[in-house]
């Protein structure tokens, strides 16, 4: 028994993109004249709201009340995450970050095996683009059957809505699919559209809660460089690869 796809996260989990992110808002609130600077613990804090737009409206709301106009607040935050996100991608562009370890042989032996692989982010399309393209692993665009990337969907994770919207896409049922995460945002948002959910936490998420995923570890690991297991504790395996998954799947939802 083995599932017929694997939807993986972006940010956080294909890669370590979120110090990247961080420097890019805080390059984009200098450039255009604001005195905000979003610290790493900041930002951990931040990270609880998904989607950069909203990110940046709660930070404004919440902490910076009345230092942009009603009138023009909306279009200023899009303004301003569309200079974030082009600082962005030029950052990745100049070899900022790569794919995490263990990801480019996961989906090779998933691909090899017939499972299919697809995306679900809140990040937008050209992020992932730029990551995928500028990454020195063999990863591809084309590898992904579907994509449910940027604002396709009103609600994002926590809530449900892009595993949805790519369950659909995909014509699987959840049960049929592991989500690939490494927040609990991410990790409620899959539980919720009924998929079982490997974690594997990032710099920005280790200290969260990983109550009801199928497997949590640090990383998925390579043959050479061990993943840190915190569920299942004290098992044999070293590292996360399709047997593994394969086999925890198989657990979880029997």
């Amino acid at each position: 028994m083995k599932p017929k796809a694997l939807i993986w996260d972006v940010d956080g989990t294909l890669a370590e993109t979120e110090e990247v992110h961080r420097h890019a808002f805080n390059t984009a609130f200098k450039e255009s004249g604001y005195e905000w600077e979003w610290s790493w613990e900041k930002y951990c804090e931040l990270l609880q709201v998904t989607g950069g737009v909203e990110r940046i409206s709660h930070f404004l709301r919440s902490e910076r009340p009345g230092e942009i106009a009603e009138d023009i607040f909306e279009d200023e935050v899009k303004r301003l995450h569309k200079e974030k996100t082009s600082l962005y991608v030029s950052m990745i562009k100049s070899g900022s970050s790569s794919l995490r370890p263990g990801v480019e042989r996961l989906m090779l032996e998933a691909k090899n095996d017939g499972i299919i692989l697809a995306i679900a982010t809140t990040t937008t399309l050209i992020n992932l683009e730029m990551l995928i393209d500028n990454s020195p692993d063999k990863v591809k665009m084309n590898w992904f059957d579907v994509i449910g990337a940027g604002n396709i969907i009103k609600h994002k994770k926590p809530a449900p809505d892009i595993y949805n919207w790519t369950l659909n896409e995909l014509s699987l049922e959840p049960h049929n699919c592991v989500a690939m995460e490494d927040s609990v945002n991410g990790l409620k948002s899959a539980s919720a559209a009924g998929i079982p959910t490997v974690i594997t936490y990032s710099s920005y998420t280790k200290h969260q809660s990983f109550d009801g995923a199928m497997l949590i570890a640090d990383s998925l690991g390579e043959p050479d460089v061990p993943a840190n297991f915190s569920f299942p504790e004290n098992g044999e395996e070293s590292y996360i690869d399709m047997n593994l998954i394969n086999k925890a799947y198989k657990n979880f939802i029997c």
